[in-house]
């Protein structure tokens, strides 16, 4: 059983992190103070930015190293310019309800998934996964996702796979050259999970994060559980990072319900993982 640690305390509601192999640290998005923060190598925290949006909260960056980040609930596509957020693309075209996770491939090709219903209040209804292209260009690409959360993007650009955390399954497309997705399959069925925030790494498995089951599980395409981290907390995001990239960061807290997402305590944790494989994909 691999060794946890306790990288950093004190966060509200962590989410999204990012390995910023730039600058050899790992940034995140703290749901309850709006804020995104980096960490170094030696655990030190500093507050990249602060009133970065309203939840849910995501970021990730752009080949070129600009860093994008989505406020959910505002619709909004956010790009930081000169130490601010500029608004890079309104969302609120394609959908009004709040929009989730991002991530971007190694093309520049930005995928943007939206619940397709305001949780927690509104009856549920499935979400989608929309491609906005280097040329500005944005569409919905794929439907009927119950729940999307996290998604990683192959090595190569060939394949995406996002958390559908309301049917307890990974879901997997074929990313075609322009970008659009196809060949929808079901990637892994993981019953009774409700898979997050996911990884990739270097043998070509994902890593889940839970937050009812409290724990981060490795799972094989197909389905098969290859490794599981018991966390005393909901397990919200995970990413890989440090050197060789050998490092999983996981994001932890203790839920208290919707109504804390944004005023809770700060129970939350960023842990440290060392797993015998490294973490994989762009960047």
């Amino acid at each position: 059983m691999p060794k946890t640690k306790v990288w950093l305390t004190d966060i509200v509601m962590g989410e999204s992190p990012r390995w910023n192999g730039r600058d050899g640290g790992l940034w995140f998005a703290d749901w309850g103070t709006q804020e995104i923060t980096a960490v170094d190598q030696s655990g030190r925290r500093e507050v990249i930015l602060r009133d970065a949006g309203a939840l849910p909260l995501s970021l990730d960056w752009l080949p070129d190293g600009q860093l994008l980040v989505v406020a959910g609930r505002e619709g909004r596509l956010l790009r930081l310019v000169d130490g601010s957020l500029v608004t890079y693309v309104d969302l609120r075209s394609l959908a009004a309800t709040p929009w989730n996770e991002i991530v971007v491939d190694g093309r520049g090709n930005i995928y943007l998934n939206n619940t397709g219903f305001d949780f927690p209040t509104a009856p549920f209804a499935p979400g989608f996964i929309a491609l906005l292209t280097p040329d500005g260009a944005l569409r919905p690409v794929a439907d009927d996702i119950a729940f999307p959360n996290g998604m990683a993007v192959s090595p190569g650009n060939h394949t995406l796979i996002v958390a559908e955390s309301y049917a307890s399954r990974l879901s997997a497309f074929d990313i075609a050259a322009d970008g659009s997705l196809a060949n929808r399959r079901v990637w892994a069925e993981i019953p009774g999970a409700a898979p997050d925030g996911i990884c990739l790494d270097a043998e070509g498995a994902i890593w889940y994060t839970d937050v009812p089951n409290q724990r981060c599980v490795r799972v094989r395409e197909g389905g098969e559980i290859a490794q599981t981290v018991e966390l005393d907390r909901g397990g919200f995001a995970c990413m890989f990072g440090g050197p060789e990239r050998r490092t999983l960061y996981i994001l932890a807290n203790d839920w208290q319900g919707p109504a804390k997402m944004t005023g809770g305590e700060r129970s939350g944790q960023l842990l440290a993982v060392t797993v015998d494989v490294p973490g994989a994909g762009w960047p």
